[in-house]
């Protein structure tokens, strides 16, 4: 699922379309996200100590993930998204086998070994996200 929490996404389909609004919750299995400020349903509470007045509670349902669509500030669309693997070195690895060993060889493949980041990117913009 490319839509995590937190994220600021657009409804391209249904009866909310065009709105946007930050994904509170998102559940993979499902396929399925909470988006603040869509998608709003009525629940029916009876009378409780929490809620002495009882009555209609308005609040946000799951809607699917196929309509909704990241949404791309500096392009100011919505977009698709790709990932693309960065590497950046580990200076602390580095540090460590320097002060550790005396070894050049171990110092020096130590020193190659790189970490791979796996980076989100904008489609339209070619930006991070």
């Amino acid at each position: 699922m490319r839509i995590k929490k937190g994220d600021y996404v657009q409804v391209i389909s249904g009866t909310e379309a065009g709105s946007k609004g930050r994904v509170l919750v998102a559940f993979p299995r499902k396929n399925k996200v909470i988006v603040e400020g869509i998608n709003f349903i009525y629940r029916h509470m009876k009378k409780s100590q929490q809620n002495p007045q009882g009555g209609r509670v308005e609040k946000e349902a799951p809607i699917d993930i196929s309509k909704v669509m990241l949404y791309c500030p500096y392009a100011q669309a919505p977009t698709r998204v790709h990932y693309r693997y960065e590497e950046v070195a580990d200076k602390k690895e580095e540090a460590k086998s320097k002060e550790a060993n005396q070894d050049d060889q171990k110092v020096q493949d130590v020193a190659k070994r790189e970490k791979r980041i796996k980076v989100r990117y904008a489609k339209k913009s070619k930006r991070q996200i």
